[in-house]
């Protein structure tokens, strides 16, 4: 049973980094099984047994520092020797520090997981439409020493560009800061559109400087025995994208 996807980037040595999967955990439905998330309704006792498992499972130097995500631009900088607590409001998380987890939950939101290429600093950020459009992920890469162009990117699973249907508020919302994200919607006949976040995602970190980026391939939506969705269920389980320095 797999329940770790690796990223699909050359990442330094010094660099560890993965998402969970959906398989591998206690809880029950509709949270099955490797439930991740402690604020979506699942038993509090299976939670924490999925959260060991996934330092065994994953072999973390320690447990993740999880946040409590709400849409926003705050980045947490972890400090050294700082010991695991419940969680800080943010949505995104960087460290210089080795041994030091970074982590964040998505269910649909795009996970972003960032390294330097000298393999010394690291990041993640829950990039959902609004925190994307707001700037979560200039606002992380701001955190660096390393300059944007040495600096790679990683895309992990979220909803796909066939499934985040939106409003023209969202198209607007982006279009009002770039003409360009145009490029990302389709538009439907029931005066909708289809966004494609990944699309959205390469054009923000492109806009500042970052030009490796990787991933973006995959539907939390449509892959119901891999990934967690909230589009796609409504009541559901979360799902974490880890980064590390060792």
């Amino acid at each position: 049973m797999n329940s770790l996807l690796l990223p699909d980037w050359p990442a330094p040595a010094t660099v560890k980094a993965c998402s969970t999967l959906r398989a591998g955990g206690i809880s029950l439905p509709p949270y099955d099984s490797l439930n991740l998330g402690t604020h979506v309704g699942d038993d509090p006792v299976s939670v924490q047994e999925n959260r060991q498992r996934l330092v065994k499972y994953a072999h973390l130097p320690q447990m993740p520092h999880w946040l409590e995500q709400v849409h926003g631009t705050d980045v947490v900088r972890l400090a050294s020797g700082q010991k695991t607590k419940g969680h800080f409001v943010a949505d995104a998380v960087y460290s210089h520090q080795q041994q030091q987890v970074c982590a964040i939950m998505t269910a649909d939101c795009l996970p972003v997981l960032f390294c330097s290429l000298a393999g010394d600093e690291v990041a993640a950020a829950h990039a959902g439409w609004r925190g994307l459009c707001a700037g979560i992920l200039e606002s992380t890469i701001q955190q660096f020493s390393a300059p944007p162009s040495q600096i790679m990117a990683w895309l992990g699973p979220a909803i796909g560009p066939q499934k985040f249907e939106v409003g023209s508020e969202v198209r607007d919302a982006f279009m009002a800061q770039e003409p360009t994200t145009n490029g990302a919607f389709v538009a439907q006949m029931n005066g909708k559109y289809l966004a494609d976040i990944y699309h959205l995602a390469r054009l923000h970190l492109r806009s500042v400087g970052v030009s490796q980026i990787y991933g973006g391939g995959l539907c939390t939506v449509s892959d119901r025995s891999r990934f967690f969705s909230y589009r796609r269920d409504e009541i559901t389980g979360r799902m974490a994208s880890l980064i590390w320095l060792i």
